[in-house]
């Protein structure tokens, strides 16, 4: 079963200093958080502010290309949880209303759903599966970390993306 889900925000972890997502049941209590890569996390959060740059960014070009070639975000999915590694699937619409799916890794489907207005969902299995991870001693505090991004995003200039080698 599907379970329609929203971003409530982005913090730390503070054993890692890996950014973390947390994902909230719309109609429900459950949360589901999920590490992910800086550089997603900077996609996430600069839409959840409505931080807009000069230049369209990777997730904003992949939308503009979807909408360019008339192929539609109908939803993202929190498919699956294997070896401590989230699964992803988004699942677009084409022209002629024809249903493709593509894996993806949760961040990049969920900084892609944002962008095109998509609902987000996660299977119910996967909040069994991550019920059983160890996450002792690590806790996510989303509005601390959502204000954490935003400073750290409003601090940035264009000259700032060039110092960081990947």
């Amino acid at each position: 079963m599907l379970v329609k889900m929203s971003v409530s925000g982005l913090t730390i972890d503070p054993y890692t200093n890996s950014p973390i997502m947390i994902l909230k049941e719309e109609h429900g209590e459950r949360s589901l958080p999920i590490w992910i890569g800086l550089l997603e996390a900077t996609a996430i959060a600069s839409e959840l502010e409505s931080v807009k740059f000069a230049r369209p960014m990777t997730h904003d070009l992949i939308r503009n290309m979807l909408e360019t070639f008339a192929i539609h975000v109908e939803k993202v999915e929190v498919s699956d949880l294997k070896d401590n590694t989230f699964f992803a699937i988004i699942h677009l619409l084409d022209r002629d209303q024809q249903l493709i799916q593509m894996d993806a890794r949760p961040s990049d489907a969920i900084a892609l759903a944002l962008r095109a207005k998509a609902p987000i969902f996660v299977q119910d299995h996967v909040f069994e599966k991550s019920a059983k991870i160890d996450t002792s001693g690590q806790e996510a505090v989303k509005e601390e970390g959502a204000k954490k991004w935003t400073e750290v995003l409003e601090g940035l200039s264009p000259e700032d993306f060039g110092k960081y080698k990947m």
